[in-house]
């Protein structure tokens, strides 16, 4: 029972393609009816995350209104979800490629490009990129946590974008290579297999609840090698 709570903020999730495929019934159960059952339970407020995988790979500049096109199990079951907590009257934060340390002492995650490419980096002293054009909309872990105080409380409820740069992957290696000296940024036509691509407009949040991300690239970047060059991820 949650009957003690003004707010639930909802960050359980199986996340990212790989994790979820491995058993859709798992995932559904996680994703999906977990969320719907919270929803029947509890009629405050509550603020979602969900993810900008929703839109797929679109080449437009994307806002709430544009249309969706789900690509993974990870993001149709996160839609489906978005759904059933707009149908309680919730908010749902539409989360860019999160990059970052919540804090220095937390577990990381090293499945998101930013982090992931880092880390290479720093260990092998290159990066390989297949394709590269792909667009991200970037967004530091703690800015996340500052938009959900942001939302505690007030009325502000429906869907937003949240990111704060819009980055192809090929120049994010590049930021790379110049942060870390004798890093060498390697470029293949070669195409991956992640088919997303999307840049997205985080104006109605920035105009809706004054959403100002602090973090950029480049600390989140620094951040990665830091933990690197001082031994705490081998």
């Amino acid at each position: 029972h949650l009957d003690w709570a003004d707010s639930v903020v909802w960050l359980a999730a199986l996340v990212g393609d790989g994790a979820c495929s491995l058993d859709e019934g798992l995932t559904r159960e996680i994703n999906v009816d977990a969320v719907r059952a919270m929803v029947r339970s509890f009629n405050r407020q509550i603020v979602f995350m969900s993810t900008c995988s929703v839109y797929g790979a679109q080449d437009e500049l994307l806002t709430e209104d544009s249309s969706l096109n789900p690509l993974s199990l990870y993001a149709i079951t996160k839609h489906e979800a978005e759904q059933i907590v707009s149908g309680a009257g919730g908010t749902s934060f539409r989360l860019g490629t999160l990059f970052g340390l919540g804090d220095h002492f937390s577990r990381i995650r090293l499945d998101l490009v930013l982090n992931l490419l880092t880390l290479k980096a720093c260990l092998y002293g290159r990066v390989s990129v297949f394709g590269g054009e792909q667009y991200r909309p970037l967004l530091h872990v703690r800015d996340v946590g500052a938009a959900i105080t942001q939302v505690l409380g007030t009325n502000h409820r429906g869907v937003f974008n949240l990111h704060k740069d819009n980055l192809k992957i090929s120049a994010l290696a590049d930021k790379i290579g110049v942060l870390f000296l004798g890093i060498a940024v390697e470029k293949t036509e070669i195409k991956t297999q992640d088919s997303r691509n999307y840049r997205v407009s985080s104006n109605k949040a920035r105009n809706t609840f004054g959403f100002d991300p602090k973090l950029d690239v480049d600390l989140g970047i620094r951040e990665v090698g830091k933990l690197v060059s001082e031994g705490r991820i081998r």
